[in-house]
């Protein structure tokens, strides 16, 4: 009987400065301080829900690993078939630690690598492996922005253990993201594409949503606002009203009015609940341009004209057609049936310009085209 080979390896301090409000595990000093501030840590129990899941085919799978705590530990007190491929040299590991293991496991030749970590992890593991190598991350960290990680750690033994039974997995290129932990310590947000990796996709059990399947609101608003927030540098961003808008406020950790227009710049809040003239001004003194995030609203697909008034056509126009940035959710979009989104400003020349086909950012650097019409026309 064929044996999988399955590359297993854990970031034994991933998610540690999480629970203690460190917002991450990046940097020497921190798991350190972690620990002093009372941390436990929790990669390898969550890398132990994923291994439970393919206990009923222990017989089937040899686990190569590294070594102690990077995942030898674990993988034999659950009774798998185990060997050590890789074995760290200080008691603390490390990214370098990380980088190493994907290393000497991928060159091994197993079929698929699946570690357990955060974003930063995936930075490690992405630095080595070969573009064509197929990899699955179980969820550890403070930070999951990337796509190549399952939506739980039981998700990602689902998606080994069907590649155990040799159903049918399709692979799929996933972005490898993640953002500046020192800056987000400030309360700043600046997320960036590092690379991608090719992962055995299911969509149920895989976090990006790149193209179809059943989303997850939740995971999918992360994916946008981030893709928001990659965008703002030192234009003047003006937010419109709606939950989809409020999720890149939350992911900048800022106070959001759900049924208004706030003004923010380089990622801080400049001005709260601003009514059109305030709008106007604003826009017309900035120095740096502007730019206007908006979302759709549910089951009606209004993106001017309802609930917005503030943005009123000579704002719209102060802004430019082209500095308009709308989002949504491609749930919220299919909601629709194909009628087009609606524009009604009450100045049809301007309906006219916004009318065609708009791109509609639906996740990170994931954006559809999407038709808009006025009522009107």
């Amino acid at each position: 009987m064929k044996q999988f080979k399955l590359g297993f390896f854990v970031n034994p301090i991933a998610g540690l400065g999480g629970s203690v409000a460190l917002k991450g595990s990046d940097g020497v000093d921190t798991p350190s301080q972690a620990l002093a501030l009372g941390a436990e840590p929790k990669a390898n129990l969550r890398a132990k829900l994923a291994l439970e899941v393919l206990l009923p085919y222990k017989d089937k799978i040899v686990i190569y690993t590294a070594a102690n705590d990077m995942g030898e530990n674990i993988a034999k007190q659950l009774g798998f078939n185990v060997e050590v491929l890789y074995h760290y040299q200080d008691e603390a590991t490390s990214a370098t630690d990380s980088e190493n293991a994907t290393k000497v496991i991928q060159d091994f030749g197993v079929d698929l690598l699946l570690f357990a970590g955060g974003d930063g992890t995936a930075r490690n593991v992405c630095h080595q492996i070969d573009g064509y190598f197929p990899v699955l991350g179980i969820p550890a960290g403070c930070k999951i922005h990337s796509g190549v990680y399952a939506l739980t750690p039981t998700a990602a033994g689902r998606v080994v253990e069907q590649m155990v039974n040799n159903e049918l997995v399709s692979l799929t290129e996933a972005d490898v993201m993640d953002i500046d932990e020192v800056a987000f310590r400030t309360g700043v947000v600046k997320a960036r594409r590092y690379g991608e990796m090719q992962i055995p996709s299911q969509l149920q059990y895989i976090q990006a949503v790149k193209s179809g399947g059943k989303e997850t609101d939740e995971l999918v608003l992360m994916d946008i606002a981030a893709h928001v927030v990659e965008l703002m540098d030192e234009e003047l961003f003006v937010m419109g009203s709606g939950s989809t808008v409020a999720a890149v406020m939350d992911e900048i950790a800022l106070d959001n009015t759900l049924l208004g227009v706030d003004l923010i710049q380089q990622q801080e809040l400049i001005k709260s609940d601003v009514i059109e003239s305030q709008l106007y001004e604003a826009i017309k003194a900035s120095e740096h341009g502007v730019k206007l995030v908006i979302t759709v609203i549910g089951g009606q697909g209004h993106i001017f004209g309802r609930g917005n008034q503030q943005l009123s056509p000579r704002v719209i126009r102060a802004i430019g057609l082209d500095n308009i940035i709308v989002i949504a959710t491609k749930t919220k979009l299919q909601a629709l049936a194909q009628r087009p989104l609606i524009v009604d400003t009450g100045d049809v020349e301007l309906d006219t310009q916004l009318s065609g086909f708009i791109p509609v950012v639906t996740g990170f650097h994931d954006q559809v085209l999407y038709p808009v019409a006025s009522p009107g026309l």
